[in-house]
């Protein structure tokens, strides 16, 4: 049975969105900082009005509900929700300023597709674009890569609702005695892995013949965009701009450190290295991506672009790993990926967007631990049937500890798959009725309900605006992993369901 919202639950859904919103009002000052450092007059502008906004919404939505409880999971599910879309809503103000989009729809696809780590863009002239709108972007793959409750967490935020909002945002990762040590443990593996291959990445751009100070921001960037296994570039050419392969084996490295469930980090810092050695889902992940790069490069090898064997591996080993992490970065053109790309080591890359890697990690898609999960759940079922009436068949795997394959995680497992399927049918289907190429099609719209961010050239400024808004849900609702969403939008249809029916027998 449906459990409606009630008035006091709005209010507390209310408050706790607020604190996020002012959350972000924080951090708006990076870009305005970076905008003041450069001189950027007009667009440190844009970012006061952002700041200024998010400060006014914030503080009226936190009276809506001076002194909150305990927040519950139902009420957790719509703060989290919400938050999404406020803040991306918010966040696209300066973007649209910045004159680099041709509507406040373009400006909004890229506010969340920058909070979700997708890395799908719309922007025009980007390499002309202000260090403070670039410094935005990579801000917002952050923020939106690591998770704004785990942002909030870390700065000692959130109140009581924290663990019901952690859960809520689509992490299980418990590696600490509590939600607030997990937290902080995230952003410091996150801080650490930025700053380190950031300076090697801005080393390799000041090699290349750039000016210090890009050369460091590019570095950052890219380290950014690489760990949070998002897409965003500073080039219009994306990671082909750079013609070097030092960044992109640094980067190759950075985007599988970024699949990695931050669960095994927190083991390998205990010392516990048996755990990342015996871990299913990284033997999965090995398994997975070997068999994805052998039939790339046997597609390639008959390219006549791709044909030798160090393009196929400097360019397709790339791209494999980019879409297997939902990165999106790309080491060739769109057009070299329509069209020197066969068509199916172009449908590999898909399917490689739509599994994505490890659980509790930055990657989007439906995880190889959910597909294992399943595999254990067939196979049980399988054992179960040709054994005795009597016997009782568990299965085990190992996964930052011993677990077993319960029929609960089954059921969770499969519920996500069916739905993740069903949303790139909806986004293929969509897609095809305005006229675009089936396999285009396929591709863009598992790119955007996995946040992969790969594009076939459908996602561009002059696409069909209710494509646009509906990839700007698929990326939405990919990255709550769709459950959670779609649980939100259930309950909100009973309230006002019930709402309307306690109106209508009031007025009787």
């Amino acid at each position: 049975m449906w459990q409606r919202y009630t008035l006091y639950d709005f209010r507390v859904i209310a408050h706790y969105l607020g604190d996020l919103i002012l959350l972000l009002a924080a951090v708006l000052v990076v870009p305005f900082a970076t905008a003041v450092v450069f001189h950027e007059w007009a667009p440190a502008v844009h970012y006061l009005y952002a700041i200024g906004i998010s400060l006014i919404v914030g503080t009226l939505l936190c009276f809506v509900c001076i002194s909150p409880g305990q927040l519950n999971r139902q009420q957790a599910l719509a703060v989290t929700g919400f938050a999404w879309i406020a803040l991306a809503l918010i966040g696209a103000i300066p973007l649209f300023l910045s004159g680099h989009y041709g509507s406040y729809l373009d400006a909004l696809f890229d506010a969340v597709s920058g909070f979700t780590s997708t890395g799908a863009s719309v922007i025009s002239d980007l390499d002309h674009l202000a260090y403070s709108d670039n410094m935005w972007r990579f801000v917002m793959h952050f923020v939106g890569g690591l998770g704004l409750v785990v942002i909030l967490l870390s700065l000692g935020l959130g109140g009581r609702g924290g663990s019901s909002m952690y859960s809520s945002e689509g992490r299980s990762e418990h590696v600490l005695p509590n939600i607030v040590q997990t937290a902080r443990l995230i952003m410091r593996i996150a801080f650490l892995m930025v700053a380190g291959f950031g300076l090697i990445i801005g080393i390799f751009c000041f090699i290349a013949g750039m000016e210090p100070v890009r050369a460091f921001l590019h570095g950052l960037w890219l380290a950014i965009t690489g760990f949070v296994t998002a897409g965003f570039t500073p080039t219009s050419s994306n990671v082909y701009a750079y013609h070097s392969l030092p960044i992109e084996v640094t980067l190759m490295v950075v985007m599988l450190l970024g699949g990695i469930n931050f669960g095994l980090y927190a083991a390998l810092w205990k010392g516990r290295t048996d755990d990342l050695l015996e871990d299913t889902e990284i033997r999965a992940i090995a398994m997975w991506l070997t068999l994805l790069v052998a039939v790339t490069a046997l597609s390639l090898s008959a390219s006549a672009l791709f044909s030798e064997a160090p393009a196929i591996m400097r360019r397709g080993l790339f791209m494999v790993i980019s879409a297997a992490s939902t990165s999106g970065l790309m080491t060739v053109t769109e057009n070299q990926l329509t069209t020197a790309f066969s068509s199916g080591s172009f449908l590999v890359l898909a399917l490689a967007m739509s599994v994505g890697l490890a659980s509790g990690s930055t990657a989007g898609g439906v995880k190889i631990n959910r597909l294992a999960i399943i595999a254990h759940s067939i196979l049980s079922t399988i054992k179960q049937t040709a054994s005795a009436d009597t016997a009782l068949v568990i299965s085990k795997y190992y996964h930052v500890g011993k677990r077993v394959v319960s029929d609960a995680a089954a059921k969770e497992a499969m519920t996500i798959f069916t739905l993740f399927v069903a949303m790139y049918a909806i986004g293929t289907l969509t897609a095809i009725a305005y006229g675009y190429e089936a396999t285009s099609a396929i591709f863009d719209s598992v790119a955007m309900a996995s946040n992969g961010g790969l594009t076939s050239g459908i996602v561009a400024a002059d696409m069909p605006a209710g494509l646009e808004a509906l990839y700007i849900f698929m990326m939405w609702a990919g990255r709550l992993e769709l459950v959670t969403l779609f649980a939100l939008v259930m309950k909100i249809l009973v309230s006002f369901k019930e709402g309307a029916r306690k109106l209508r027998k009031e007025a009787e």
